[in-house]
């Protein structure tokens, strides 16, 4: 799922405050790494080299008198890009059950490293979520529909675009969930059916709504534990 807002980037969420672990350390010192810092897993590099992420629970039943290169066959290979929005990440973290994701620019350089606290703070700031509006499903050939002709239906109604996303796609059609500012609702539906979009449903509250709250309450309760 794709979503577009204000605050899609978050490259200025990019942490490097810690240093990556590396293949050579010590184990001990990773364990140490560990006991001082609340990190569920943190990345390791290898002469520079992004190789994978270690887990806090795995490091404390290592030998601690070798070094981690002899474990890499228990590291995670997960990341997430410099080029990806907030809903993906959301998505890295929730799969992972990590509160530590790296970051990978498009040449595989190791970034820095986003921390789960934060990005829920900004993802529960978005007026995606924050904001009262309604919300709708549009549905479309997959070859006619665009985003930006979407926006231009919506502002050209004086609608305001808080939020859209793909939320469902196959071979020939996708539809897309739109929030939308409160005002010109009605407007706004006519106007997309005269584009050819079909009206899939039309709530104050979506599910699809419905389930980004909760995936952001799992996020919060896993953040916690």
């Amino acid at each position: 799922m794709k979503l577009l807002y204000e605050m899609n980037i978050l490259s200025d969420y990019i942490n490097h405050d810690f240093a990556p672990l590396d293949a050579k350390d010590a184990v001990s010192s990773a364990q140490d790494f560990f006991i001082d810092l609340n990190f569920s897993h943190f990345p390791v590099i290898e002469n520079g080299i992004f190789i994978g992420n270690v887990s806090a629970e795995d490091v404390d039943g290592f030998d601690f008198s070798k070094n981690l290169n002899e474990y890499k066959y228990t590291f995670e290979t997960f990341f997430t890009r410099t080029t990806s929005v907030l809903l993906d990440v959301l998505d890295d973290f929730a799969k992972n059950e990590s509160n530590v994701i790296p970051v990978l620019d498009e040449q595989n350089n190791y970034v820095g490293y986003y921390e789960l606290e934060d990005v829920i703070r900004v993802f529960n700031e978005t007026p995606f979520l924050r904001e009262l509006g309604g919300v709708i499903i549009v549905e479309k050939e997959i070859n006619k529909y665009s985003f930006s002709q979407i926006t231009q239906i919506v502002e050209g109604n004086n609608g305001k675009l808080l939020g859209a996303f793909i939320s469902n796609i196959d071979a020939e059609k996708v539809q897309v969930t739109v929030k939308l500012g409160e005002g010109g609702m009605n407007d706004i539906i006519q106007t997309f059916r005269r584009y050819e979009y079909e009206i899939i449903s039309e709530h104050q509250e979506d599910e699809h709504l419905k389930t980004l709250k909760e995936r952001s309450d799992y996020l919060d309760k896993y953040l916690n534990i």
